[in-house]
C-alpha cells in the first residue's frame, strides 16, 4: 500500500497534476498521466455481461466530444445545448446527481465538410485538484472552481492575439504542468498562470483564420535528457522550452488538409505518430553540439486519423483510417497484424496487458494486447448513440460519453 501511495505521489509531481490518493481518478485527456493507463493497475474481470459490467446510471446531455473527467466524488461533463451554449456540469460521481452546472454562450458551426461530426464542444478539460479548465468552441478557455463551479477566470484567445478563432473549434485538450495551462488555439501555443489566467508565453505562433488552429494535444516529455513539451500542429511536428517557449526543434509533417489529429506519442527518445494522407513515421531526437536535433527513423504508409494509439509492452496498438485495428514494431514500422473493420473512431483504457476499447458505434471491446494477433476476450454494445468522446476508467468503475448521455458501469 506504501509503494501504491508512493507511485501516487510520483505521478502527481510528473504530470503536474493533483491526484488524490484514496480513490482513483481520471483528471485529463487520456488519463492522469495522457498515456491512457489506468494508475491503479487492478486485474479485470475476463467479462463485460451484465453481471460482470453492471450499469450504474445514466445522465441524458446534449451532444460533446469531451471525455469525462473524473475526481474523487464527482464527475465533470460538457455539452452544447439548442446550439447557442455550451454548459459544464459536475456530478456525484457514484449516482449521477447534479452538483453544479454553469453555461455561457458559446456556438459555432464547423465548414459543411465537416458538418457530419457536428458542431458541438469538442476538448477534453483538465482538472487539477481545485480548478477545471474548459476549453470553448470558440477560442475561449474556461476555469471554473471545481467544488462550486464558481467562474475564476477566462482567456478569450480571439480577443487577447487579435486572431478570429478555430474553423473547427477549439479542439486542443489543455495540460497542465506546475502550475501553467498549456494549450494550442488559433494563436499558437501558449502557457498561462493557473491561479490568474496571465499569459507567460505565446510560441508556435500559427495562421488563424480558414483552417487555422490546432487538432492534437501536447504531452510532457523528457528527450535526450530535455525535460519539453511536445506538440503537433498542422503543419508540423515540435519540441517546445517550457521555460520561454522557443522551439527546441521541429519537423515538417506532410498530410491531407493538414489532418495531424493525433497525440504525440513517446517512446523513450523517440517520437510517433500517423496522419491521414501522410503515413506513420518514427523520429528521434538526440542531443548535439548545436542543441537538439531531430531525425526520421522510418516512414511507411500506415494511415491513422483521430485516434491516437497506445504502447504496450514496447508494441505500439494502433486504430486506422480504413477502421482496422493494427499492431506495429516500433523498432521498424512493420505492421504485425490488423483487423477486419470496426468503426471510426477508438479510444482506450491500459491496464497492464488488458485494454478496453470504445468504438465510435457504441461497443465496449475487451481484448489483450498480443504482438502475435488480436486476441478479443469481450464485446458489448452499450449505445446506439456515437461515441467519440475519450473512455474513462476509475477504480472499477468505466465512464462512458455517448453523444447524448453519460453511462457509468461498475465492473463486479
Amino acid at each position: 500500500m506504501r509503494l501504491l501511495s508512493l507511485a501516487m505521489m510520483v505521478l502527481s509531481l510528473v504530470c503536474g497534476v493533483s491526484v488524490a490518493t484514496d480513490r482513483e481518478q481520471w483528471v485529463q485527456w487520456r488519463g492522469n498521466a495522457r498515456n491512457c493507463e489506468v494508475s491503479r493497475p487492478v486485474e479485470w474481470p475476463s467479462s463485460l455481461k451484465p453481471e460482470t459490467l453492471k450499469e450504474l446510471y445514466r445522465v441524458p446531455l446534449g451532444p460533446s466530444y469531451s471525455g469525462p473527467i473524473v475526481a474523487a466524488d464527482r464527475v465533470f461533463v460538457t455539452e452544447t445545448v439548442d446550439k447557442k451554449k455550451e454548459v459544464t456540469r459536475a456530478l456525484e460521481r457514484d449516482t449521477g446527481k447534479e452538483l453544479w452546472q454553469v453555461e455561457w454562450e458559446g456556438a459555432m458551426s464547423v465548414p459543411f465538410f465537416a458538418a457530419s461530426n457536428g458542431s458541438w464542444i469538442r476538448a477534453t478539460p483538465v482538472y487539477d485538484g481545485k480548478r477545471l479548465y474548459v476549453p470553448g468552441m470558440l477560442d475561449v478557455l474556461v476555469t471554473l472552481d471545481a467544488a462550486t463551479g464558481k467562474e475564476l477566470w477566462r482567456a478569450d484567445f480571439r480577443e487577447m492575439f487579435s486572431t478570429v478563432g478555430q474553423t473547427f473549434g477549439f479542439v486542443c485538450s489543455p495540460l497542465v504542468d506546475e502550475g501553467f495551462v498549456y494549450v494550442q488555439t488559433s494563436g499558437g501555443l501558449v502557457k498561462l498562470n493557473c491561479e490568474t489566467g496571465e499569459l507567460a508565453w505565446r510560441g508556435l505562433k500559427e495562421q488563424g483564420g480558414m483552417m487555422g488552429g490546432a487538432f492534437s494535444s501536447p504531452v510532457l516529455a523528457t528527450l535526450a535528457g530535455v525535460r519539453q513539451i511536445v506538440v503537433q500542429t498542422r503543419a508540423k511536428l515540435c519540441g517546445v522550452d517550457l521555460a520561454t517557449g522557443a522551439d527546441l526543434w521541429s519537423v515538417a509533417i506532410p498530410s491531407f488538409r493538414d489532418m495531424n489529429i493525433l497525440t504525440p506519442t513517446i517512446i523513450g527518445d523517440r517520437i510517433f505518430t500517423s496522419c491521414y494522407g501522410g503515413g506513420a513515421l518514427m523520429y528521434e531526437v538526440t542531443k548535439g553540439e548545436s542543441g537538439l536535433q531531430i531525425a526520421e527513423v522510418w516512414k511507411n504508409k500506415t494511415e491513422a486519423y483521430m485516434s491516437s494509439p497506445v504502447v504496450i509492452d514496447g508494441r505500439i496498438y494502433l486504430h486506422l483510417r480504413n477502421q482496422r485495428f493494427c499492431c506495429l514494431d516500433p523498432a521498424n514500422g512493420e505492421s504485425l497484424w490488423r483487423t477486419t473493420p470496426f468503426g471510426k473512431y477508438w479510444s482506450m483504457a491500459v491496464n497492464g496487458k488488458r485494454v478496453l476499447a470504445l468504438d465510435e458505434a457504441g461497443d465496449l471491446i475487451l481484448f489483450e494486447a498480443d504482438p502475435a494477433e488480436y486476441k478479443e476476450i469481450d464485446k458489448v454494445h452499450v449505445t446506439d448513440a456515437t461515441a467519440w468522446a475519450h473512455i474513462a476508467i476509475a477504480d472499477g468503475q468505466v465512464f462512458v460519453r455517448a453523444l447524448d448521455s453519460l453511462i457509468v458501469y461498475r465492473w463486479q
